[in-house]
């Protein structure tokens, strides 16, 4: 289920350090900060505001890879079979804490592969071109993996991605659309739609979409919908299951802490797990009892874990369960709650900096994510923030993102990085 976020005062902040210090001394999860391991330059610990494109090692995780190891050491292949914590039941230690995260029935939940690796194969089952319905509409400025994937699967398929590539607000200097603008291109191109297909939340300027509306909209006019959740899982409330979306694909190295290259997940509603769908197949799909029969026809698990191929990576998924188990003691509602006192924060603190310095691009419509653009010396302010040992995020040409989350930053960071940002661009000339 969505969570619910509770109200807060907004109008006892003040741009001082008391104020942020009074407001991490009110933080219910601040002492999970210390569950983290954080940079250290020159003996001296870095602010990281880079959740949104790889998460802080959790200090449990060396813990949880060297578990796997001694099994594998004292029980060999065994291990998959062996005791109450063997490898063939590790999945559902992990699909239960996603479910919650994603707002689906663990069954909906599978973990593997990665990011661009699910999204072949969900276009497998879920690009269904017939007749004039053979458009997908997708973003414009979206991932550039998201746009080779499908461009190269539709040209797989012998169709031309000129043609069925629907990009919508492609001329607006790449800035993503606005929900008002995805609703329109639904209505606007109608049956022709076999797929919407967009980010949760966009990459470069941290917009959120609204999921549930894009669904609903998808549905009316018939096509099928899912979403690229990668900077959406673990950032933002959601509800995939009510809302009714086909399927979602994400990875798990932002916000979820999971390590570089981390084994991925996917969302496929219940309404298909029986259905006679098209899907790549893979002996790890098959119904549990039956898996080590060998047999030759495919038995399908019947859950989301039929579009599972291989043997599960079990230091991969020790890696994902380190921090999800992180999570569920934080509580996911919490983690919620204090990202929107935080937003509110970082929110109050960018109206005391003067409005010529940079543009925000960011709707206010956001999870942790916050992207501004610099008309010049932006690179320099990036420069300077970077010796003051803030670990922020650059993006060519003129944006500079940055991503306090509610796991390990606190609310002095946030401060101590408006105020660094002020100083500096008082420095710079920034604009004409």
């Amino acid at each position: 289920m969505e969570e619910e976020l509770q109200p807060f005062d907004m109008t006892t902040f003040s741009n001082t350090l008391d104020c942020a210090t009074a407001l991490d001394q009110q933080d219910p999860l601040r002492s999970y900060r210390d569950a983290f391991l954080h940079p250290v330059e020159n003996n001296r610990e870095r602010t990281y505001f880079l959740g949104n494109s790889l998460g802080l090692q959790p200090k449990n995780t060396m813990e949880a890879i060297q578990h796997v190891l001694e099994q594998w050491q004292l029980d060999g292949v065994e291990s998959f079979f062996k005791g109450n914590d063997n490898w063939l039941a590790y999945h559902d230690k992990l699909t239960g804490p996603l479910a919650v995260i994603t707002g689906a029935q663990p069954h909906e939940i599978t973990v593997m592969n990665q990011l661009t690796v699910n999204i072949h194969l969900m276009m497998v089952s879920f690009y269904q071109p017939k007749g004039e319905r053979k458009k997908i509409l997708m973003e414009s400025k979206a991932f550039p993996s998201d746009q080779y994937a499908v461009a190269s699967f539709v040209k797989h398929m012998g169709l031309d991605p000129d043609e069925v590539i629907v990009e919508i607000n492609p001329d607006q200097e790449g800035i993503p659309p606005t929900n008002e603008q995805v609703i329109d291109a639904i209505h606007k191109h109608g049956e022709e739609i076999a797929l919407v297909f967009l980010s949760g939340v966009n990459y470069y300027t941290g917009q959120l979409f609204d999921l549930s509306s894009i669904a609903l909209a998808a549905k009316k006019v018939g096509a099928l919908v899912g979403f690229d959740l990668a900077h959406a899982v673990g950032n933002i409330s959601m509800n995939l299951h009510d809302w009714d979306i086909d399927f979602a694909c994400w990875c798990s190295y932002k916000y979820l802490n999971a390590g570089p290259g981390a084994i991925a997940g996917a969302f496929i509603h219940e309404k298909h797990h029986q259905e006679n769908i098209n899907r790549l197949e893979g002996w790890w799909g098959v119904k549990l009892n039956e898996r080590f029969l060998m047999k030759k026809n495919f038995i399908s698990s019947g859950t989301a874990t039929a579009w599972q191929l291989s043997t599960s990576p079990m230091l991969l998924f020790a890696c994902l369960h380190a921090s999800l188990n992180i999570i569920e003691k934080a509580g996911w509602s919490n983690m919620l709650n204090k990202q929107q006192k935080m937003i509110a924060w970082t929110d109050f603190l960018l109206t005391t900096i003067s409005s010529n310095v940079f543009k925000r691009i960011t709707p206010h419509q956001r999870g942790c994510q916050i992207s501004l653009q610099f008309p010049q010396n932006g690179k320099e302010v990036y420069n300077r923030l970077f010796e003051k040992g803030f670990m922020i995020d650059w993006r060519e040409p003129d944006v500079i993102r940055f991503a306090p989350v509610p796991l390990y930053n606190s609310f002095t960071e946030i401060w101590q990085f408006f105020n660094a940002l002020r100083e500096i661009t008082n420095e710079l000339p920034l604009s004409n």
